[in-house]
């Protein structure tokens, strides 16, 4: 036997009686299971707050989610438009009611993103400070519907970008015409958001020629669903939910923060992400 075959048992042997020294560490009855400790950190970081990437002050943050499936092809109800037309018109009226605070409080941030979501989930109108202009030309670059409806995943991604726009005050507005077909289920990101963001983000929908209780989950989430059946109705869904709930909510918070602000702002874990 060579040399270099000594070495190598040797070295398997040093091995094997580490692994059982480790084994034995970890239990010591019949039935017991080492902990994969990796495993655990990763739970116990899923289930965290969630922490803000960067620092954090007064204003509102805005991320609207509209719906470019296919069924958004369809004709909308009472008019001679397709959906996703008709959507996007009413999208861009409905924003142009923060120029009105913008005018009051010139002082408070409203920082917008648009994403649409069909098969995956794309970036129409990055986070940033509100302006008309690049709102209305990002609407224009919206590619015909088609694919299925990942609504779920919409709002995972959403929630990704409000947690980098520095706010304190942070809204997921979803726009769309039918059910979750594909990608993570919006009912179990809805929970997830309101339990890991504790309170500090607000999730609501405008159900579009589509049945609003396909949402309920939501009030279970602390948000809402509201009700649009043709394009008037569109319009005046989105002004209530973004002038009367969204904008008047976040300006009503003056110089103060929302509860959960300390969890997810200018803490030393935050600067450090």
């Amino acid at each position: 036997m060579t040399a270099s075959t000594l070495r190598h048992r040797a070295t398997c042997a040093t091995l094997v009686a580490l692994l059982a020294a480790c084994d034995g560490a970890q239990g010591s009855g019949a039935g017991d299971v080492g902990v994969d400790t990796a495993a655990l950190r990763a739970a116990d970081s899923a289930n965290a707050p969630y922490k803000a990437r960067v620092d954090e002050g007064l204003g509102a943050s805005v991320a609207i989610l509209i719906d470019n499936s296919g069924s958004m092809w369809q004709t909308a109800p009472g008019d001679s438009r397709v959906k996703y037309v008709v959507a996007r018109e009413a999208v861009e009226q409905m924003l142009r009611a923060t120029e009105e605070i913008i005018r009051e409080r010139p002082d408070f941030p409203v920082n917008v993103g648009i994403y649409r979501f069909s098969d995956g989930v794309a970036t129409v109108l990055p986070m940033q400070r509100y302006d008309r202009q690049k709102v209305r030309a990002a609407l224009r670059t919206m590619p015909q519907p088609e694919g299925k409806t990942a609504i779920g995943d919409g709002m995972d991604q959403a929630r990704h970008e409000l947690y980098g726009a520095g706010t304190f005050r942070k809204y997921i507005l979803v726009l769309t015409d039918g059910e979750n077909t594909h990608g993570r289920p919006p009912d179990e990101v809805a929970r997830e958001i309101a339990r890991r963001g504790q309170g500090a983000v607000q999730t609501y929908f405008v159900a579009f020629d589509t049945d609003p209780a396909t949402f309920g989950f939501l009030k279970e989430a602390g948000g809402d669903v509201l009700a649009a059946r043709g394009g008037a109705e569109l319009r005046r869904a989105l002004a209530e939910v973004y002038r009367g709930k969204i904008l008047a909510e976040a300006a009503d918070y003056g110089e103060g923060a929302p509860p959960a602000a300390t969890n997810s702002a200018t803490t030393p874990e935050a600067r450090q992400r």
